[in-house]
């Protein structure tokens, strides 16, 4: 690290549990985000400021001018933008050191294979039934952590998936992919900090692996209901005919 470094990470390497092999461990990791929306901006944001070495973001979508509510890396002149680019703008202002890569589609088939073995943590910030069940079997497959997080109306939810790591389960022990399609903001809406809440979280439980650091929400569910402002945690187990993970 150079000095600059050394003083723009100074409030995280004085923390004992990371200090200056932790924040190297920052720097050289690799993040793969997917969804450049009110669960990504957060955590891109708060990833970049935190000295992610090197973040992919996936969205195939543009700035509306609903999305700036919640949608905290977009602003008013990003209107018509890429998602991809104006995410990757903000962190490109927020930290010029961090190698941001930002791609214009929906991530699916052999490239999400190669994505999830070339990132050493996956945040799944999508809001769809059919990506996260995607994401979730490329992630079992090549066995790479997952931070998974979703919100709506003032709820929110995130957990942590490990395969072949700590006995975890995967987002398909927690939810059939036979139900329903997940509701979505655009039909349900949300209020804005859960967003933020949620994707900070996972930004938090990305850094924690990377680092090796405390206790992750592998094997739980933390479950917030924003009105009552009241924490649930959820412990899961994997589930020993999982279609995805017991084979």
């Amino acid at each position: 690290m150079n000095d600059n470094q050394l003083l723009r990470y100074s409030r995280q390497i004085m923390l004992p549990q990371i200090d200056i092999e932790g924040q190297q461990k920052l720097l050289a990791a690799k993040v793969l985000i997917i969804g450049a929306g009110g669960l990504g901006s957060p955590a891109a944001i708060y990833l970049a400021a935190a000295g992610i070495g090197s973040i992919t973001i996936y969205d195939d979508d543009v700035v509306e001018l609903s999305n700036l509510q919640r949608q905290v890396a977009h602003h008013t002149p990003d209107i018509g933008t890429d998602k991809v680019i104006s995410t990757r703008q903000t962190l490109n202002k927020l930290n010029p050191d961090v190698n941001v890569r930002a791609v214009k589609q929906r991530l699916s088939g052999e490239e999400l294979d190669l994505e999830v073995i070339r990132a050493d943590v996956v945040l799944d910030c999508s809001d769809n039934f059919s990506t996260r069940f995607a994401i979730n079997r490329a992630c079992v497959t090549h066995q790479t952590a997952l931070v998974s997080g979703a919100a709506i109306r003032f709820e929110g939810q995130v957990s942590v998936f490990t395969p072949g790591k700590n006995n975890s389960p995967c987002y398909n022990c927690l939810y059939n992919s036979d139900g329903e399609e997940l509701q979505n903001c655009a039909t349900n809406g949300v209020i804005a900090p859960i967003t933020g809440i949620i994707g900070s979280i996972q930004a938090l439980e990305a850094m924690k692996l990377i680092m090796a650091i405390g206790e992750t929400l592998t094997g739980r569910l933390l479950l917030l209901d924003g009105l009552t402002m009241e924490w649930n945690t959820m412990k899961l187990k994997r589930n020993p005919v999982c279609p995805t993970c017991s084979m």
